[in-house]
């Protein structure tokens, strides 16, 4: 068959290139006169002759035209620029890396020079660009300047009236066509912006841009809870339709909170201590010697009858939740977001902005962010059926205001309104929640806040995943839980066991009751049973309702002693590799592999041994303080016995036959593991980097053992009695710190950028 042959761009006539060539001398010629502006008419000629020829030589002109000329003929150029940067991928990038026109486009006030830096803007390299330019704190200035004068007044507008995806619609402003280019150049490039980059826009500029962005945000929020989006192609009066979607200000105002200072400070730590345990000096160190993660533990902090004042521990989260039942909750609900899950490995916060960067700012989601539950003859019956069927899709069932508003009949007709993130919803929380990571040593903790009505129970009887510290803010509640726990201490992401109902009512015959009143706090272990309801408990005699919160101390694979145990070998490992640095390619090899196997052995005896399953506390605040010494001894004690469970416990034919069974299973049992990779990460940080990384898939490793076997297991011997013999704990402790302040960082950016999207709360 017989080629077609490409078509070809017509070449042009020699005519129109010496025609291109002749207003290219006189635009010059008229540049180079000491009022180019007295050339004005001659000047608009040749820029039109020339608009669609874009060369070179003229690219040199450019910044000439756009500060030496009048309004009208920068525009002009401006416009020529932008249609340019339009023209071809290779044309943006010329521009965008020219500097002199970059920062000719940005001494203009105007819209063709703002629309010319958006053109530019539609590349990756051009926003790249501009950034390396500097181009970002003179946008913020400019928009600054200008918007001064302007009130914010916001709507959203569809395309076609589809809304379906509040973060897709359009911004509407009744502001100056101006303002809102130069604001939508600001949001592009600040979502352009890598951390460093966020960390040089001028603190001045970025706190007032900042204070500006949270301000309009709220507006947004508000526009979308009010009423459905406006069609954008019939807008009304004075509205300008922008560019800028409301994920856009989602996003933007997320990232500027990463760098803000003290959005969020945690409570001081001896505050937390009083307000959770008591007044008394021993009231940590009993808690944590008698209960924490074995039994119940009920702390009276106020007298009968008495109320939370404002300066308590609790204060704040009765002045921001506390209000008539169940009207409040049309107060907060329209006003939250959905708090997108983030990994638990993840360590990178841009990772999970552009992860969720489309979803950013959407409304609550069933089952992620809250639920309408009661328990109905002990299984639990959910409001929104609906919401409990999407919340295994794809497509998860986001609340709509109609829904939102349904949440009051539902708690009328005996419904608990559970709300997950509150640390991510109010700063009150959030600094409650952090000032108790703090004291247990963890990288953060949770809050869910219990709304229920007289007479009703939410959730049926369960137990958690993670200790929980119950508060009882308004109201009583009335708890049954089970004196012990009936399965072994439950992992954090673990699945959790069912059980049946007649193993359940075993567990709770011998169950401890708890009436809580306000300020009371119960602390209830990982892996124990137990319900609550309110019932006729009230001081008067009538039905109560209850409101309180439950604080989650959520200990991940890390931070457990098993956690902590492998720190210490992976490090020490990594530094003896470093020290003595003569292993052969060979013997080389079989370290690698027996370090790989001991990783296996901890493990195992970790499997087995429910103190490796407990949580670690030599990160705790408390941790080598005079007046809590004791703590300290107890992690050197702790941390000594389990390293010679592992001396005394661990087989090499134990953990070989583990290894073959991994294989047979096809599961890796370095898996839960891989986090051990982020000691050896500086900056940005991934698992998909393997430097000085010594783990091998499980067919690979099983191969490598079969073919040296003996050698493996000499080596594996060698290995196990030189760490337990030499492990140093306060080496350990300096990269579990390490470790820890990885996690917390990226927590902490996250839960100020929450924080953020729900500031008009």
């Amino acid at each position: 068959m017989e080629r077609r042959s490409k078509r070809k761009r017509k070449p042009e006539s020699d005519a129109a290139v010496s025609e291109d060539t002749t207003a290219f001398a006189v635009l010059l010629s008229a540049l180079s006169s000491q009022n180019p502006d007295s050339h004005r008419r001659l000047l608009t000629k040749c820029l039109h002759k020339l608009r669609r020829s874009f060369h070179n030589p003229l690219l040199s002109l450019l910044p000439t035209l756009l500060t030496r000329t009048s309004a009208s003929l920068a525009s002009r150029a401006a416009d020529m620029v932008g249609s340019a940067a339009l023209e071809s991928l290779d044309t943006n990038r010329t521009i965008a890396s020219d500097a002199d026109i970059i920062h000719a486009l940005l001494s203009r006030s105007s819209v063709s020079a703002c629309n010319a830096l958006l053109d530019l803007c539609t590349t990756w390299i051009g926003r790249r660009r501009l950034i390396e330019f500097s181009a970002l704190p003179t946008i913020l200035f400019r928009f600054l300047r200008v918007r001064k004068y302007s009130t914010i007044s916001v709507t959203v507008c569809s395309a076609s009236g589809d809304s379906k995806d509040v973060n897709s619609v359009s911004v509407g402003f009744k502001m100056d066509e101006l303002s809102v280019l130069i604001l939508n150049a600001a949001i592009i490039l600040i979502n352009t912006c890598d951390i460093e980059q966020l960390e040089k826009i001028p603190g001045h500029l970025s706190q007032a841009f900042f204070a500006f962005m949270r301000n309009l945000w709220a507006n947004v929020r508000n526009a979308t809870s009010l009423a459905s989006p406006l069609d954008s192609s019939t807008p009304g009066g004075d509205l300008y339709i922008s560019n800028i979607r409301v994920g856009h200000v989602a996003e933007s105002l997320f990232r500027l909170s990463i760098c803000a200072s003290r959005l969020v400070m945690p409570l001081p730590f001896r505050v937390v201590e009083r307000g959770v345990f008591g007044f008394t000096e021993s009231g940590f160190r009993d808690f944590m010697s008698n209960h924490w993660e074995v039994s119940p533990f009920l702390v009276r902090r106020l007298s009968a009858g008495a109320k939370i004042e404002e300066d308590d521990f609790f204060g704040p989260l009765s002045v921001n939740l506390v209000g008539a039942y169940p009207s409040f909750l049309s107060s907060i609900l329209p006003g939250m977001v959905s708090c997108l899950p983030i990994s638990s490995d993840e360590l990178n916060i841009l990772a999970f902005l552009e992860e969720a960067q489309n979803k950013l700012g959407c409304p609550l989601i069933y089952q992620q962010d809250i639920r309408v539950v009661k328990t109905k003859s002990k299984k639990e019956v959910h409001f929104f059926v609906d919401g409990l069927a999407s919340c295994c899709m794809k497509d998860p069932h986001c609340l709509s205001a109609e829904d939102v508003s349904k949440c009051e009949e539902a708690y009328k007709e005996g419904y608990t309104v559970a709300l997950r993130g509150m640390e991510f919803r109010f700063d009150s929380v959030a600094a409650i929640a952090e000032g108790l990571a703090s004291v247990f040593g963890q990288p953060s903790a949770g809050a869910n806040m219990y709304l229920t009505p007289p007479n009703s129970q939410g959730l049926a009887c369960h137990y958690d995943d993670h200790c929980v510290f119950v508060c009882q803010l308004v109201g009583t509640k009335k708890w049954r839980v089970s004196s012990q726990s009936n399965v072994q201490l439950p992992r954090l992401y673990d699945p959790l066991d069912r059980l049946h109902g007649s193993e359940v009512q075993n567990s709770m015959d011998d169950c401890k009751q708890y009436l809580l009143r306000e300020g009371d706090i119960l602390y209830i272990p990982r892996g124990v049973l137990h319900e609550a309801c309110t019932e006729n408990v009230s001081l008067d005699g009538s039905a109560s309702c209850s409101l309180h919160i439950t604080l989650g101390i959520e200990v991940e694979p890390p931070f457990e002693w098993e956690g902590f145990v492998h720190v210490a070998f992976f490090s020490w490992y990594q530094n003896q590799k470093q020290v003595y640095n003569s292993f052969e390619s060979s013997s080389g090899i079989i370290h690698d592999i027996s370090a790989n196997l001991f990783h296996v052995a901890i493990g195992l005896t970790g499997d087995s041994d429910p103190t490796f399953r407990k949580a670690c506390f030599v990160a705790s605040i408390f941790s080598g303080s005079h007046t809590h010494n004791w703590l300290d001894l107890n992690q050197r004690i702790v941390f000594c016995q389990l390293i010679d469970k592992i001396s005394t416990q661990t087989r090499f034919l134990e953990v070989f036959r583990s290894i073959e069974l991994a294989v047979q299973e096809n599961k890796d049992s370095l898996q839960r593991i891989k986090w051990l990779g982020f000691l050896n990460l500086d900056k940005e940080c991934s698992l998909n980097h393997d430097q000085n990384m010594p783990f091998m898939g499980m067919k690979n490793l099983l191969s490598l053992c079969i073919q040296h076997k003996d050698n493996v297991e000499a080596a594996f011997q060698q290995l196990k009695s030189r760490f337990c013999e030499n492990v140093i704990f306060e080496d350990a402790i300096v990269s579990y710190k390490l470790l820890l302040d990885k996690y917390r960082n990226v927590r902490k950016q996250y839960m100020n950028g929450m924080v953020s999207l729900h500031h008009q709360l």
